[in-house]
């Protein structure tokens, strides 16, 4: 890959070389969520990542509460194993600066909108003229071209273009913003991902470095492929009416009598049969895909006649996908999530790992603080102290 540069110093380089993307060195230009889950899950599996932030501020999410250990949880999160280093890059030093770690880098992700790179004098041309096997992505929220380009945006604006958003919620109801952002983190994290390491293969095979245009609101309509397939097919598809959505009752939430709530996702006639054998109502079998009322008035009583734990006791045997429904603070004593061991907890606060095991020296460092690494960075480009010192100075870094 192109000009990577090891040095002494490089915690990537003394890591072990299993680990698949070592030697890769990646430039994090973004803020907040989506580049950052991008890039967190290349830096996870060994990329040399290298966040150019903003001297001062930086990325706007190292100061959202709560804070662990003098910085953002939430920024720990989903920026460990990664360097900073600070750069001001409407500057000319600074952009001469970043122009020469281009030149050793194998890849850029950016989160700016459109034509604000080129404004930059730091646009694909310029990129690729400085190095040919760079690949570059840029993260938006509609994409590099059409009417809503420039357009302000976050994940539920992008949702609501997409169209999930009016899909989720019940029956009846108003749409229901998602828990997880599901645009943010499909369309702006793991689908730019994927094309990243897609485009770093053609490198590899001898191909030049390409232009990624990620979009976040396409990510959020490729989710509903399925969806526009069963609507261009002449179903109902709405609000709580849809096959996973409260249309059937083989595939619902149910609410117990405590408060507590229970997934039932007996799609299949063998998990529905066991079901309705367990709930002792052999009478609802042949109503597993009825529009009939009866069968939802049915499972809705007999849920609500019971506590989620007696549920959970009486059903935790049956092979029939019924599982109950956690609250994020039962989420890391469950047995299953612990016997993975998903979830860990550091000075810097609460980290989930890897959820694709591929090494067990997946954690290097944590998340870094704001320019932690402008010398060590710097220097690697040959940069001394008495001229990083002018750099500061001047406010370049």
């Amino acid at each position: 890959m192109a000009g990577y540069r090891k040095s002494p110093t490089n915690a990537v380089a003394r890591h072990n070389l299993s680990m698949p993307l070592t030697g890769i060195r990646i430039l994090d230009l973004t803020r907040l969520l989506p580049g950052a889950y991008c890039t967190l899950l290349l830096a996870d599996m060994g990329a040399d990542v290298i966040k150019v932030e903003e001297p001062g501020a930086g990325d706007y999410m190292r100061w959202t509460p709560p804070l662990a250990g003098g910085q953002s949880a939430l920024f720990n999160a989903i920026n460990r194993n990664k360097r900073s280093v600070t750069l001001n890059l409407k500057a000319d030093a600074g952009r001469d600066l970043l122009l020469r770690l281009v030149q050793g880098a194998d890849v850029l992700v950016e989160g700016n909108r459109p034509g604000v790179m080129d404004r930059l004098g730091l646009g694909w041309e310029v990129v690729h003229a400085r190095n040919p096997r760079l690949v570059m992505c840029s993260i938006t929220g509609y994409g590099q071209d059409g009417p809503f380009a420039s357009r302000a945006g976050h994940d539920l604006n992008y949702m609501a273009t997409a169209g999930g958003l009016g899909l989720n919620g019940e029956r009846d109801g108003p749409p229901v913003p998602p828990a997880v952002q599901v645009a943010d983190i499909g369309g702006g994290g793991l689908q730019p991902a994927v094309a990243i390491l897609g485009a770093l293969v053609g490198v590899q095979r001898g191909g030049e470095g390409r232009w990624i245009d990620a979009s976040m609101t396409d990510g959020a309509v490729s989710w509903l492929a399925l969806a526009l397939a069963t609507h261009a097919g002449g179903e109902t598809v709405a609000r709580g009416h849809q096959r996973l959505s409260g249309r059937f009752a083989c595939y619902r939430v149910y609410a117990c009598k405590d408060g507590g709530y229970y997934s039932v996702a007996a799609l299949e006639p063998k998990f529905w049969s066991a079901l309705c054998s367990a709930l002792e109502r052999p009478d609802l079998v042949d109503l597993q895909y009825s529009d009939d009322s009866v069968v939802h008035v049915a499972l809705e009583e007999m849920f609500a006649s019971r506590t989620r734990l007696e549920w959970q006791r009486r059903l935790s045997a049956l092979d029939a996908c019924c599982e109950p429904v956690l609250d994020i603070d039962e989420v890391p004593s469950h047995p299953q999530i612990a016997a993975r061991r998903l979830i860990e907890t550091h000075e810097t606060g609460v980290e989930v790992r890897p959820a694709i095991r591929l090494s067990e020296g997946w954690r290097r460092r944590d998340a870094p603080r704001l320019g932690e690494h402008s010398k060590e960075v710097l220097a690697e480009l040959g940069i001394d102290d008495s001229t990083l010192e002018e750099l500061k100075t001047a406010g370049v870094i």
